[in-house]
């Protein structure tokens, strides 16, 4: 299956393919990709940043552009739902959906959900229905696949809170997850201190640490850690940058720091981590 969406216009794309064929996974080579995995049946072993993940019937995996995702041309049962930024821009749209920061951001793990029973019905039930719209061709084709890939954004925002144990929080404090995820993203190779961050938020680094704390949400330092060995190990697994390049172009003004903190979170140096992949 391969349903496809061009707006030679605007420039946007949307297509929902079974990634069974070549053209399919072609896809995965162009840079701008929102990428959504669907396993509905059996599990499937994809590539996703230089390492497995294992992709088990009901679960659906989210990837930004950043991530690299490799899928085997023989999986069964696996459909994705890619679009870029020109179709549907997750950031001017983020005010209703609300699910930048929490579905997607360059973490060092691209977010799963599971979904339960009722959630399979609706999913597939939308399915159904981006199909049909894929065989009207008029006018307004375009925005009824938006307002379709919207509703699917937003149910999925509200499993991933709750896997996350996030249902319970205000608006107030959701947002300021989800904002602090945002700024580690847009600025995590020149601000690595959580005290960068507060201050954008205008909050005290110890205030925004008990926050995450108390709400059992990863450390802010750790988030911003993560983040950034994330990016380094895509650029030593997927550029011939060398590690002193890669370096500076994550804020460090001297290679020693990076390689002595890339070791301190991945357990080896730069170098040796290329070279075993």
């Amino acid at each position: 299956m391969k349903l496809d969406y061009h707006n030679i216009k605007e420039e946007g794309k949307f297509t929902i393919t079974s990634f069974q064929c070549g053209p399919s996974l072609q896809l995965l080579q162009e840079k701008g990709l929102y990428k959504i995995v669907w396993c509905t049946q059996g599990e499937e072993k994809l590539v996703v940043d230089g390492y497995d993940v294992i992709l088990k019937k009901n679960q659906v995996l989210f990837c930004t552009p950043v991530n690299i995702i490799e899928i085997p041309k023989d999986n069964h049962g696996l459909i994705a739902f890619v679009f870029n930024r020109e179709f549907y821009c997750i950031q001017h749209n983020d005010s209703e959906v609300s699910c930048m920061g929490v579905l997607f951001f360059g973490s060092s793990s691209a977010p799963i959900i599971h979904l339960e029973e009722k959630d399979q019905r609706s999913f597939k039930a939308m399915l159904v229905l981006f199909q049909e719209e894929f065989e009207t061709r008029d006018h307004i084709q375009g925005e009824m696949l938006r307002t379709l890939l919207k509703r699917m954004l937003i149910t999925s925002t509200r499993l991933i809170k709750l896997d996350n144990n996030q249902a319970n929080l205000s608006v107030k404090q959701v947002d300021l997850i989800r904002k602090f995820n945002i700024l580690v993203e847009q600025h995590f190779k020149e601000k690595h201190q959580v005290a960068d961050y507060a201050d954008l938020l205008f909050k005290s680094p110890k205030t925004l640490s008990n926050f995450f704390k108390k709400h059992n949400v990863k450390s802010p330092l750790k988030i911003i850690n993560e983040r950034i060995a994330a990016e380094a190990k895509r650029l030593l697994l997927y550029s011939d940058k060398s590690a002193e390049e890669i370096a500076y172009e994550l804020g460090y003004k001297e290679p020693s720091h990076f390689s002595k903190f890339f070791k301190t979170q991945v357990g080896t140096s730069p170098l040796t981590f290329r070279n075993s992949k």
